[in-house]
């Protein structure tokens, strides 16, 4: 983000206040040796990090012992390594390939530079293909640090998409010009503070915003994903906004609607939800005498699911976001991202999500189910309407689940049988119950008379290893079954 020189002015006054450099702070007047400065810019990187500072600083212009502010010769832009201009150079050999910034300024009539290092994320900042940190006020090769050396690494590893930066060095104002605070309150079900100061705090301690050492404030993109007016105004999410498509048929060859989330999935959720509940066919029942409209596919199951794409979506994969596809006969919900957990433990396996944050949140504000119970009870609404059972695809950077639309028993296929047989077998396991031929007859709708049709389930699903007797010793008639891994 470009500095204005006002900011810059009072980041120079705030940082000379220091009583000596610190480990990702350094000051020079006219010093110029490339090589050192390209492991300077690893060392603050990897510093800043490691004390847990947005950026790292080199400063031209200030005298290293007495801080004072004397000015200086150096020009950025001038300087060359052989024939190439040193910012190239510089950029070249740094890896990953982190966007410093250089910015002039004039303070007294004396020319400053200041040189602004992004913090390592994800992995360590390289110079040469060697990684560099500061001990006290010196650099050293990270290698020769090796308490630093892991502790960055357990910093590194811990580093999630939610505690990046969506915007930086704004004011108060500003924060509350781009988030929408008053629905934060609403959701919590919290009284919205008299002033500005309060709204503050408590967007601070839910960390979807942090303060700058200027005074200024920065949107985490945990703010930015949850209560952005507008989407776009960040860069980091600007095209993650949910997706809901209608199709008519059952292919992608006419659509009939497309929207596109613009707002917070905080704010945006509910909305998301009711387009996609206007677009479900609803089919008419009757019960006890009176007519009545029901949807064609169980609401939980839907809000759960759409939640899932959302809290589970890999942020990293950039220009995708979380899409609803509806057709005649089914609905895809698909997010960016492959699961941390393996597709055919999701009923007995707490999930794994890359965004704890996120989902801890729309949890609090009754988005999603609590932890390990979201995917089981779509299974077991998905039974309730005796529909057929989900299917989840991963591809190699998507994941989709499907939810289809009611098919009579006849026209499904061994799959499709399959499938529901499995997951029946496991949301009865993780119910302490079994599966038995009487239980997975009621789950399809068959008669008694036909329990035959289900044996023969049974006995594929055991040939196809998806579930196992409970107890080979049991009498037939009695036999009870769980999943594989059981």
């Amino acid at each position: 983000m470009v500095k204005d020189e006002r900011y810059l002015i009072d980041l120079i006054h705030y940082l000379v206040k220091f009583p000596k450099e610190t480990e990702w702070l350094e000051f020079k007047t006219n010093y110029f040796q490339a090589d050192e400065i390209g492991k300077y810019v690893s060392a603050l990187s990897n510093s800043a990090t490691l004390y847990e500072k947005n950026c790292g600083y080199m400063i031209w212009g200030v005298d290293d012992e007495t801080h004072e502010i004397v000015g200086t010769s150096f020009d950025y832009e001038t300087k060359k390594v052989g024939n190439e201009e040193f910012q190239n150079w510089l950029h070249r050999l740094l890896k990953p390939k982190i966007n410093f910034e250089f910015y002039k300024v004039k303070i007294d009539g004396k020319d400053i530079i200041i040189l602004e290092i992004p913090k390592a994320e994800n992995v360590v900042t390289k110079f040469k293909n060697e990684a560099y940190i500061r001990v006290g006020t010196s650099k050293k090769s990270l290698n020769e640090a090796p308490l630093k050396e892991k502790a960055l690494w357990k910093i590194l590893n811990a580093t999630s998409f939610e505690e990046g930066i969506a915007v930086e060095n704004i004011s108060e104002d500003i924060v509350l010009e781009k988030l929408d605070t008053e629905a934060y309150f609403t959701l919590l079900d919290i009284p919205i503070p008299d002033d500005k100061a309060g709204v503050i705090h408590y967007l601070q301690q839910d960390r979807l915003i942090l303060k700058e050492d200027t005074g200024n404030w920065s949107i985490t993109n945990l703010g930015a994903i949850l209560l952005a007016k507008n989407l776009d105004d960040f860069n980091t999410v600007k095209r993650k906004g949910i997706r809901v498509i209608h199709y008519r048929g059952n292919n992608k060859l006419e659509t009939i609607r497309e929207q596109v989330g613009t707002k917070g999935y905080a704010i945006d959720f509910e909305n998301i939800i009711d387009i996609v509940d206007n677009i479900i066919p609803r089919n008419e029942v009757i019960g006890k005498a009176l007519r009545k409209e029901v949807p064609m596919y169980p609401e939980l199951a839907i809000r759960e699911l759409i939640a899932n794409s959302v809290v589970h979506q890999d942020f990293s994969i950039s220009g995708t976001s979380p899409m609803i596809e509806i057709f005649d006969d089914r609905i895809e919900i698909t997010n960016p991202g492959i699961p941390l957990v393996e597709t055919d433990r999701f009923l007995d396996n707490p999930p794994k999500s890359r965004n704890e944050q996120l989902a801890s949140f729309l949890r609090r504000i009754g988005v999603c189910e609590e932890r390990g119970s979201g995917f089981d009870k779509v299974v077991a609404k998905t039974e309730d309407f005796q529909l057929p059972a989900p299917k989840i695809d991963v591809y190699k950077e998507h994941t989709k689940v499907t939810l289809f639309a009611h098919i009579p028993y006849s026209k499904m296929d061994k799959e499709d049988k399959l499938r529901a047989c499995y997951l029946h077998a496991c949301l009865k396991y993780v119910n302490n119950d079994y599966l038995t031929n009487t239980s997975l007859r009621e789950r399809f709708g068959i008669e008694q008379r036909n329990n035959a049709m289900v044996s023969r389930i049974i006995k594929n699903g055991i040939q196809d290893n998806l579930i196992k007797a409970y107890s080979e010793d049991t009498a037939p008639r009695y036999m009870k079954y769980v999943p594989y891994w059981a």
